[in-house]
């Protein structure tokens, strides 16, 4: 299957021109200002701009991952699993956008995007939380 560009009328993906941080449920600027030139190696033009991060704004990421340990710690293995596959549910659901967007931003062929990453990405959502899997040890 041919995809269109994103962008054009028919893509399954539409990039917005900036992407800050997502950090502790929100897209927040980098505390420096800057963003980068995200390059696509499709065609070599600029399609997006990101966030420079620097070392203040992963601090605030870690801030934000260890105030959120305690309450998943404290979450049942079969809420976690619930989240989990779900998680892998929204991929399932949006695979070609997804695949597009992958593709786009690292050149590689859409068929390996579509019919090996992101289904192993689906597959260690679903599988992590069977029975078994969960609280073993290192």
């Amino acid at each position: 299957m041919i995809y269109s560009r994103p962008g054009e009328k028919d893509a399954k993906v539409q990039f917005k021109t900036r992407y800050d941080n997502y950090i502790n449920g929100e897209w927040v600027p980098p505390i420096g200002g800057q963003y980068f030139e995200n390059i696509t190696p499709v065609t070599g033009e600029v399609f997006c701009e990101v966030a420079r991060s620097q070392a203040e704004d992963i601090e605030l990421a870690l801030d934000a991952a260890h105030a959120a340990k305690e309450s998943w710690g404290k979450t049942s293995p079969a809420e976690r699993a619930l989240i989990l596959n779900k998680i892998a549910d929204r991929i399932e659901a949006n695979l070609e956008m997804l695949a597009v967007a992958e593709t786009w931003d690292n050149g590689k062929p859409i068929r390996e995007t579509l019919n090996a990453d992101l289904p192993l990405c689906i597959d260690h959502f679903r599988s992590y939380p069977r029975p078994g899997r969960h609280d073993q040890p290192n």
